[in-house]
């Protein structure tokens, strides 16, 4: 049970959905090997943990991973190239061939590319004052980042087969002082409060580029033009505050979400449907259009979710780690289909975040908070609080339709009795662990 006037009962929606990210490699017959990368941001550049995808399945809890410290690798590589250490690992990428890695620090500006081969963090640009996140897009050409408190949305052009990676700062759109096409401020009271960007959802053209933001409302670029350029525009009474990172594409749709973890905002649960054809290739839309359809509107906290295939047709899975449960679209028809719970004699409160699927299908795997959140936690209701921080193993079942939670694989950062600031009530904890970000690596 969670402190945060937790309710067991049934919800629609879960934790936000996870960004669709790269388009994954095709499979064969036989599916191809995988790891599971998983990123505890708790303490400075953070640790990233990868298990083999053979021991990631009923037996997680016994998986040994490999265990990479980021303040040996990344923190000098950052200092050196950017005279600056990189602080709270918070959103990890990849590129549409797996071969790149892309993780934004959130506490700092700092993008780092790695080689997922080796492990090796390759180039680290500072972006200036938070790095929320940064994905690429499906077509490789750019990595779109979200600067959060420094109000801009910023590109990279990404060139991995030779690893060169640049800041383009001409492309850059400053979301605090411009003015969209139809003349309406940007940021500005009771339109767009808070243009502080969340995360940017990309389609599959590599042209749209959904920008969730802080304080309600939307922007929809064309991440291809210099400087980007917006098409479409959506006020705070369209798309609720919180925007998250749910961002997945399936039949001419795309999915985006709201959701909670703030003081003023503790606990929301939206799940949005934008039609893609109704963004145009020229000119700009007038404002809130295309209207989202509104799948979801109640309590919770959405922030992971991730694509499940189906026959002919595909299921959203969004992760509410509120109440610990996951909504369940079907993209096909559009709706709401089922609801089901991740509480289980693994965990008593897992706290889901963002999640991936395994390259066959079979099982998702769920970043789980710690007792000590560093980032999206309310104090007024703990949101964002967890009892067991590791990698949650759900077997997809019925198809997609549901799932259940079969192991967790534990990772613990122990520390000396401390007092943990970010949870209400300020508790003395001796765990530092949080999981908030994993990726599935094709190999």
């Amino acid at each position: 049970m969670k402190s945060r006037l937790h309710r067991v009962g049934w919800v629609m929606l879960a934790g936000l959905v996870l960004h669709i990210g790269a388009a994954r490699p095709t499979a064969a017959s036989k599916p191809p090997g995988f790891e599971v990368w998983a990123i505890d941001q708790g303490v400075n550049a953070g640790t990233l943990y990868i298990y083999a995808g053979d021991d990631m399945d009923q037996h997680a809890d016994q998986a040994i991973p490999e265990v990479i410290d980021f303040n040996s690798t990344v923190t000098p590589l950052c200092v050196a190239q950017t005279g600056t250490a990189p602080i709270r690992a918070h959103m990890l990428g990849l590129n549409s061939i797996h071969t790149h890695a892309i993780l934004s620090y959130v506490a700092t500006g700092h993008v780092v590319f790695f080689d997922t081969a080796t492990r090796q963090p390759l180039t680290c640009i500072d972006v200036g004052a938070q790095a929320h996140a940064a994905f690429a897009s499906p077509d490789d050409r750019y990595v779109f980042v979200a600067n959060q408190n420094g109000k801009l949305f910023q590109r990279i052009t990404t060139d991995y087969g030779t690893n060169t990676f640049v800041l383009d700062n001409a492309a850059t759109l400053n979301l605090a002082t411009c003015t969209t096409p139809a003349g309406v401020p940007c940021e500005s009271p009771g339109i767009r409060p808070d243009n502080a960007p969340i995360c940017p959802a990309i389609d599959g053209t590599s042209r749209l580029v959904f920008v969730t933001l802080r304080g309600g409302g939307m922007l929809v670029l064309d991440g291809t033009t210099t400087p980007m350029r917006i098409v479409a525009e959506y006020d705070v009474a369209h798309v609720n505050p919180n925007g998250g990172c749910v961002g997945f594409e399936s039949h001419g749709r795309m999915y985006i979400n709201s959701g909670g973890g703030t003081a003023a905002n503790p606990t929301e649960e939206d799940i949005y449907s934008f039609a893609l054809d109704g963004y145009p290739t020229t000119g700009f839309n007038p404002p809130n259009t295309p209207a989202p359809n509104v799948l979801v509107n109640q309590d919770g906290d959405s922030h992971g979710g991730v694509g499940v295939l189906k026959r002919h047709g595909k299921y959203l899975w969004v992760a509410d780690r509120f109440d610990n449960e996951v909504v369940v679209i079907d993209t096909e028809q559009d709706v709401v289909v089922n609801t089901f719970s991740l509480l289980s004699q693994h965990s008593p409160d897992p706290t889901p975040d963002l999640m991936d699927i395994s390259p066959d299908g079979k099982f998702v795997y769920a970043a789980l908070r710690g007792p000590c959140p560093v980032t999206g936690n309310a104090l007024s209701v703990n949101n964002a609080v967890g009892a067991t921080p590791g990698v949650g193993v759900i077997k997809v079942q019925a198809g997609g339709f549901t799932g259940q939670v079969v192991a967790v694989a534990p990772i613990s950062n122990p520390s000396a009795p401390s007092v943990c600031a970010t949870v209400g009530g300020t508790p003395t904890l001796t765990e530092r662990a949080d999981i908030h970000t994993l990726k599935v690596v094709i190999k």
